[in-house]
Parts: structure tokens; sequence; C-alpha cells
């Protein structure tokens, strides 16, 4: 390692997190309300695509069944 590479090292960790402390300053996190009407959707559309493909499944069971 050169002398630029070691003395620049602690300058440039400081830097860093200079910078990632900058980048959570810009961070717009979500309003209580936001997030639980945005995890309410989540799981509504979870449970309906699951019954959606439950249905599909039992039919194609039930159409092997009658073919086999």
């Amino acid at each position: 390692m050169s002398k630029n590479e070691k003395t620049s090292s602690p300058s440039l960790k400081r830097g860093w997190f200079q910078e990632l402390k900058l980048e959570f300053a810009k961070i717009t996190w979500p309003t209580k309300n936001a997030l639980a009407k945005k995890s309410t959707v989540a799981l509504v559309v979870s449970i309906i695509l699951g019954l959606i493909i439950a249905g599909v499944d039992m039919l194609i069971r039930a159409g092997l069944h009658f073919i086999i």
C-alpha cells in the first residue's frame, strides 16, 4: 500500500458516512394511515390471488380425474 492509500482511507470512510447520513435525511417515510392502507391492499390482493389459484387448481384436478 502506498502512503496516499493509507492516509486517505479515514477520510473516505468519513465522507461515505456523511453522504449516507445525507441520503437518509432525504427519505420520506409513509404515514401510519398510508402504511396501513397499503398493507391492507397487499393482504387483500394476496388472498384473492390465492383463492383464484386454488380454484384453478381444483378445476384442473377435476378435469384430470374426469379424463383418467
